[in-house]
């Protein structure tokens, strides 16, 4: 029959040996604490997470999360906006696929509405284009129905909805038929400019 788990680490020797003072509680609560936020910044809830997974008891945890959060460690509006700001730039996530994260991080609703405020429909409207417009070079290859769903489906895993995916992904499209229309236009005339009326290339005069 297996060892029940004790608070704290048991210390390598014989079962009948003096093993000490047990642990501090809150003394083990804080060390967690800071090495979960030396690692990232981190949610009220997720360092309670923590704390409950290694036993502390629930009153501890209470205790010096008040006090990590009266210094300005634990800030759960702080680390909202850090992690609106860090998601949105490296993923370029939607409002909606943000407010999930949060919500699972246990941010609760005026600090999460504080966290989204900056992210209107244009600024939604911009990281989904600039999604699509990274992705759109490496499908060019691709037949148009396929790259027209590898393109909305980008953006409904980012968390955008239909009607902006679509939208987003027409105004792409358009954008860079327009661009390779003028860059033809271009060529031709470079091309007709370099030939004479006969087809032949006009000889340049030497003086």
């Amino acid at each position: 029959m297996g060892r029940s788990r004790r608070f704290g680490r048991e210390e390598p020797g014989d079962a009948g040996a003096d093993r000490g003072a047990p642990a501090d509680p809150e003394s083990v609560a804080r060390t967690i604490v800071l090495t979960k936020l030396a690692a990232r910044a981190r949610s009220r809830r997720e360092l309670a997470d923590a704390l409950d997974q290694r036993q502390v008891p629930p009153e501890v945890a209470q205790r010096v999360l008040d006090r990590f959060g009266e210094v300005g460690l634990v800030d759960d509006a702080a680390f909202a906006k850090s992690w609106v700001e860090s998601r949105q730039a490296s993923r370029g996530l939607s409002r909606r696929a943000l407010t999930v994260e949060l919500r699972r991080k246990g941010i609760e609703a005026e600090a999460l509405a504080d966290s989204l405020a900056g992210i209107d429909d244009e600024a939604e409207y911009a990281a989904a284009r600039r999604l699509v417009d990274k992705k759109a070079v490496s499908t060019r290859h691709r037949p148009p129905d396929a790259r027209w769903r590898q393109l909305v489906g980008l953006l409904a895993r980012r968390g955008y909805s239909s009607a902006l995916s679509i939208r987003v992904v027409a105004d792409a499209l358009s954008a860079e038929r327009s661009a390779d229309g003028f860059a033809d236009d271009v060529a031709d005339k470079s091309a007709d400019e370099g030939t004479d009326a006969h087809g032949s290339t006009p000889s340049v005069r030497r003086f």
